[in-house]
C-alpha cells in the first residue's frame, strides 16, 4: 500500500512552480510600469503575505493529500464495487465534470458554513486581486480532501481525483488577474474567466456568495448564483483584516467563532455559530438592517466577512 502511495502522489502543481513564480514575476512587472487607474495594483507586503501562505499551504497539502489517498486507496481497494480504468478516455471525461461539480459544491458550502468558511476565507482575505492572490490558500485543508469520498467510492482511483483537482487548482491560476479582460462571449459563457472570478473576489452585495465555478461556470448559470462583471470589484472581506501575518489570516476566523461559541448561551446558539451562516447572530442581538442573517444578506457576513456582526 505504501509503493502505491509514494508512487501515486505526484502532482502536476507542484511540477508548475517554476512556471507560476515565473508568471507571477511578468505580471508583478507588468502592474509596476501600468497606468491603467481602474486596476488595484499590488503590495509587495501582500505579495509576500500570499506566497508565504501557499508555501504553508503545500505542506499542509501534502501531509493531508498522503493520508487522505492512503484512506482513499482502502476505499477503491477493498469496498468500490468496480474499478474505472484510470487510461479510459471515458473515465478521464467522467472524473473532470465530476470534481469540477463536487468543487462547485464544496466551493458553494465553503461560503454558507462557517467552520469551512473560517479556512476558506483566507483566499478572500487579500485587498488586492493578482496571480499571487491564488496562491493564498488556506492550511485548514481537511474539507479540501474529504470532498472526494463518493470517487474512490465509484471506482476512481484516488490518484486521478487528485490529479485532475491539481489541474483545476493550475486552471485557477490565470483567473486571479485584472490584466485580462473580458473574453470572447462563447469562452465568458462556458469557462470561468478572471471577469467572473474578479466577481467572485468582489465585495459589493451583488457580487458576494456568486461564481463558484473552477474551470466551468456552467453550474452558476444552472444553479442560479452567476453573476457579471458589470463594474471593477472592491476585494477582500466585507469588513477587512488589514494584517499580513500570515498566521492571523490563517486563524483568525476560528478564534472568532470559538469566542462567539464560548459567549452563546444556549447549545443551539453554539451549534449555529459553528454551522450556521457566517455572521449569524441570534434573533435578539440583530438590528433591523441585519435581518435573518442568511444567503444573500451582504452586511450579515454571507460568505464574505471575517468578524462581521460578530
Amino acid at each position: 500500500m505504501l509503493d502505491k502511495v509514494m508512487d501515486r502522489l505526484h502532482d502536476p502543481a507542484v511540477y508548475a512552480l517554476p512556471a507560476m513564480a515565473l508568471l507571477i514575476v511578468i505580471e508583478l512587472v507588468a502592474m509596476k510600469f501600468s497606468d491603467d487607474e481602474e486596476q488595484t495594483g499590488y503590495d509587495l507586503r501582500d505579495h509576500r503575505t500570499s506566497i508565504l501562505t501557499g508555501l504553508g499551504s503545500l505542506i499542509s497539502s501534502t501531509l493531508l493529500r498522503t493520508l487522505a489517498l492512503a484512506l482513499y486507496l482502502l476505499v477503491y481497494e477493498y469496498v468500490a464495487p468496480w474499478h474505472l480504468s484510470s487510461t479510459n478516455w471515458m473515465t478521464l471525461v467522467l472524473v473532470f465534470f465530476a470534481v469540477e461539480l463536487l468543487l462547485y459544491v464544496y466551493h458553494r458550502a465553503s461560503h454558507a458554513i462557517r467552520l469551512i468558511w473560517a479556512g476558506h476565507q483566507v483566499h478572500h482575505s487579500s485587498q488586492y486581486f493578482n496571480l499571487s492572490t491564488a496562491l493564498r490558500r488556506k492550511w485548514a485543508q481537511w474539507f479540501e480532501k474529504a470532498i472526494w469520498f463518493p470517487l474512490p467510492l465509484f471506482g476512481v482511483h484516488p490518484a486521478l481525483v487528485f490529479s485532475m483537482h491539481s489541474i483545476h487548482l493550475l486552471y485557477g491560476l490565470f483567473s486571479h488577474t485584472e490584466k485580462i479582460g473580458k473574453l470572447p462571449r462563447f469562452i465568458e459563457y462556458v469557462f470561468v474567466t478572471p471577469s467572473h472570478h474578479r466577481v467572485h473576489h468582489g465585495t459589493e452585495p451583488e457580487y458576494i456568495d456568486k461564481n463558484f465555478g473552477s474551470i466551468l461556470i456552467i453550474w452558476d448559470r444552472l444553479f442560479g448564483t452567476f453573476q457579471p462583471e458589470v463594474q471593477r470589484p472592491t476585494y477582500g472581506l466585507t469588513k477587512q483584516i488589514d494584517s499580513y501575518s500570515i498566521w492571523h489570516v490563517q486563524v483568525h476566523e476560528f478564534a472568532t467563532m470559538f469566542r462567539d461559541v464560548r459567549q452563546a448561551r444556549t447549545v443551539k446558539h453554539k451549534l449555529a455559530y459553528v454551522f450556521g451562516p457566517p455572521g449569524w447572530k441570534p434573533a435578539e442581538e440583530r438590528t433591523p438592517e441585519q435581518g435573518h442573517g442568511g444567503p444573500g444578506q451582504a452586511d450579515a457576513g454571507t460568505g464574505r466577512t471575517s468578524e462581521a456582526l460578530a
